[in-house]
């Protein structure tokens, strides 16, 4: 595994929700980016870590490899790969992103 790959596993293990995405929740720098963490606020998540790959493209590219997913943003909550935004708004809609972070 190399360090980026290492890196994003520490970051993924080591909290609860996570997302990777374009700019920061406070400026999200791209509207899926933007409407994910919206969906995240609306099921009362307060623990979120974001990772801004612009920031870093070596995280930017290693995490598309890491959940062999070819978009930004990425949900991982508890250590898993959840999907992008599309994905989290479907889930929000049907209740079943509350309940995987309960």
């Amino acid at each position: 595994m190399s360090d980026v790959q290492q890196k994003i596993d520490g970051l993924v293990k080591g909290n609860r929700v996570v997302l990777f995405m374009k700019g920061t929740a406070q400026f999200p720098m791209c509207g899926f980016s933007g409407r994910a963490v919206q969906v995240l606020k609306a099921c009362g998540v307060t623990d979120l870590v974001t990772v801004n790959v612009l920031e870093d493209e070596a995280i930017r590219q290693g995490i598309k490899e890491y959940a062999d997913w070819p978009t930004i943003p990425q949900l991982y909550i508890k250590g898993e790969f959840v999907g992008g935004s599309d994905i989290m708004m479907e889930m929000y809609e049907s209740g079943e992103l509350k309940q995987l972070l309960a």
